[in-house]
């Protein structure tokens, strides 16, 4: 790979949007509005702001969402899950953003509350899945709604052709966008954009993309969300446990190749795990062309 690979600016249509979690700790929203002050000139297409397991994030997850909307004028997305809630308190909250201004939500099954990796079991009373969390959302209001995608497939599902019916069911139920997991094999990422075109899919599948901060983490929560982590990958960062910044240039060389072989094949969105931190995401975005607009 090299510079010349990239382009000087982006086409127009090329979008890109970002995610973060809200914080937990005062120090945390400092970090996360730096974090947001940096981004926002890059105009993004959208912020979103995930939901903790089990709803755990709930009153910070909707606190930061509207701050982002009226703070920045940037679309906010709100994740929301169907775990441990009943149809109506679920309902409730997405009136509650509805009333607040949020159009678009992030609808997803969810993680159990004992987090990733855990057995998940629809509430009784509640969505059993995200289909269905989809559908209900269109009966409360017009909202845009992004869905998951799992390039790797869902560590869940029985099967690819299995997992791709799921995401079917999904986009049949109104969603408008699938959001996939991160990966880090470009050809992962086609050939799943290919099986969902195949299967009637036809709203944009935008890649996820995790630049690789810290190995050792990325490595746990792949093993949980079912992306695999390639040998190359490995040996990258090998013997880097104590060079923090090493690992942060070739986080930014590996994920920028990734970036720069599926705009390649055709990519022009891009949504970015930032983990609440702006260098790693804001050089990838400017290795693809996008640029501030500071007026």
């Amino acid at each position: 790979m090299s510079l010349s690979d990239f382009p000087a600016r982006a086409p127009q249509r090329l979008k890109v949007s970002f995610e973060f979690s809200p914080p937990r700790t005062e120090a945390a929203e400092r970090t996360l509005w730096e974090t947001i002050e940096r981004l926002a000139p890059l105009r993004p297409t959208f912020f979103s702001v995930t939901y903790g397991a089990g709803g755990s994030t709930r009153q910070r997850t909707h606190e930061t969402v509207v701050r982002l909307k009226k703070e920045t004028g940037v679309d906010a997305a709100a994740h929301l899950t169907c775990v441990a809630a009943t149809r109506g308190e679920i309902d409730d909250i997405a009136r509650a953003y509805w009333d607040a201004g949020i159009r678009h939500i992030v609808a997803l099954r969810g993680d159990p509350p004992s987090g990733m990796g855990g057995k998940y079991c629809p509430h009784p009373g509640g969505y059993a899945d995200a289909a269905a969390l989809v559908a209900g959302l269109k009966k409360i209001g017009d909202f845009q709604i992004s869905v998951a995608g799992y390039p790797e497939k869902h560590p869940d599902s029985a099967s690819v052709a299995a997992d791709l019916d799921n995401l079917k069911r999904k986009v049949d139920a109104g969603a408008d966008r699938c959001i996939t997991q991160f990966f880090f094999e470009c050809d992962d990422f086609l050939r799943f954009r290919d099986q969902a075109a195949r299967r009637g899919i036809g709203v944009p599948i935008v890649p996820g993309v995790m630049p690789v901060s810290n190995f050792q983490g990325i490595s746990r929560m792949a093993g949980l969300c079912g992306s695999k982590v390639p040998a190359w990958l490995a040996d990258m960062f090998a013997g880097l446990d104590d060079d923090v910044e090493t690992r942060r240039m070739i986080a930014a060389t590996v994920a920028g190749d990734l970036c720069r072989r599926l705009h390649a094949e055709g990519v022009d969105q891009f949504h970015f795990y930032t983990l609440n931190r702006a260098d790693l995401t804001f050089a990838l975005c400017h290795l693809l062309g996008v640029r501030r607009h500071d007026s």
